[in-house]
């Protein structure tokens, strides 16, 4: 998920992707920078704190003695994370999993709002933030999107990469061949996103060319955006393109939606950590290949049908 703090971007690209933990236990209310009612679930593999996990050693000292690692993320984005039985499940959750085999550590994750992710982070609620969030120069700073400073960036650790998609309606009635068509038309999307971003981008370059601007509707939730385009209120939506694919797979059967055109503007997804919290971020970078190297990383991403976005090597602030 791009807004002035966390993500979910467009340009002919392939998908990457990594590192998430199973989850599990109960609902609570949650938020992200302003309290907002959310689902909430910790999780983690079942097992006890391993001290002898291969780079527990690497983790700074406060993790290795509360084995826990506080994740803040936005359930509402499948595959990459979304709640089922009332469980926190997806390619993020799984791939910490994997992560915490290798650190000796769980992931416990509390789902709250998107737009709040980075600031509920640097507030000390979460120890990082993972929720397809793409690693930008502007959350990596702190500014909005006029460049003015809003507060503290984060660093990433980069571990997956994923554009911008468009999903109308089954059958397509407006005939959107892709962002360009949106023109003087109305298209939904989630507040606070790098894909409200896109279309704003959009918008713009409608008007320079002479013709009318996007009518962008955001709302607080994807879920929100998705109606709006299923009820036929707006004629597209814009998503992550794995978010997307997914969703037209799964939506009422595979008959509610379809992607239109080619991802564009793909960046990478990060884990977001705090600017002076470099023990962790590194730690992290460190587990991160280690899963792409032992094989589960692959198999997470395949489970998930995101096996396109699979990347070789973890980055620190690779966004730009």
């Amino acid at each position: 998920m791009t807004a002035s703090t966390t993500r979910r971007t467009t340009a002919k690209s392939r998908i990457a992707a990594i590192g998430a933990i199973a989850v599990a236990a109960s609902l609570l209310l949650t938020a992200c920078g302003d309290q907002t009612d959310s689902s909430s679930q910790e999780g983690g593999s079942g097992k006890e704190t391993k001290s002898g996990a291969p780079l527990f050693s690497k983790l700074p000292e406060k993790y290795q003695k509360s084995g826990v690692i506080k994740v803040g993320t936005n359930a509402e984005y499948a595959p990459m994370e979304s709640v089922e039985n009332g469980k926190i499940v997806g390619v993020d959750p799984d791939l910490a999993e994997a992560l915490g085999k290798q650190l000796g550590v769980r992931f416990e994750f509390t789902s709250g709002s998107f737009d709040g992710l980075i600031t509920a982070l640097n507030s000390g609620r979460h120890d990082i933030a993972m929720s397809s969030i793409t690693d930008n120069k502007q959350r990596q700073e702190g500014l909005d999107e006029s460049g003015k400073k809003l507060g503290e960036g984060v660093d990433f650790v980069d571990y997956f990469l994923a554009g911008t998609a468009v999903y109308t309606k089954k059958g397509n009635p407006q005939n959107i061949k892709s962002i360009e068509d949106l023109c003087g038309k109305a298209a939904a999307v989630q507040r606070g996103t790098t894909y409200e971003k896109a279309l704003k981008t959009q918008s713009k370059a409608c008007t320079d060319g002479g013709e009318k601007a996007v009518k962008i509707e955001s709302f607080e939730n994807d879920t929100e955006a998705q109606t709006r385009v299923k009820s036929g209120g707006a004629v597209a939506g814009v998503n992550d393109y794995p978010v997307a694919v997914d969703l037209a797979r799964k939506a009422d059967g595979g008959k509610a939606f379809e992607v239109v055109g080619e991802q564009v503007d793909a960046g990478p997804f990060g884990i977001a950590v705090k600017k002076d919290n470099t023990g962790l971020r590194d730690a992290l970078k460190e587990a991160v290949d280690a899963i792409i190297a032992d094989g589960s990383y692959q198999k997470v991403l395949d489970k998930w049908g995101a096996g396109t976005g699979a990347i070789d090597k973890a980055a620190v602030n690779g966004g730009k």
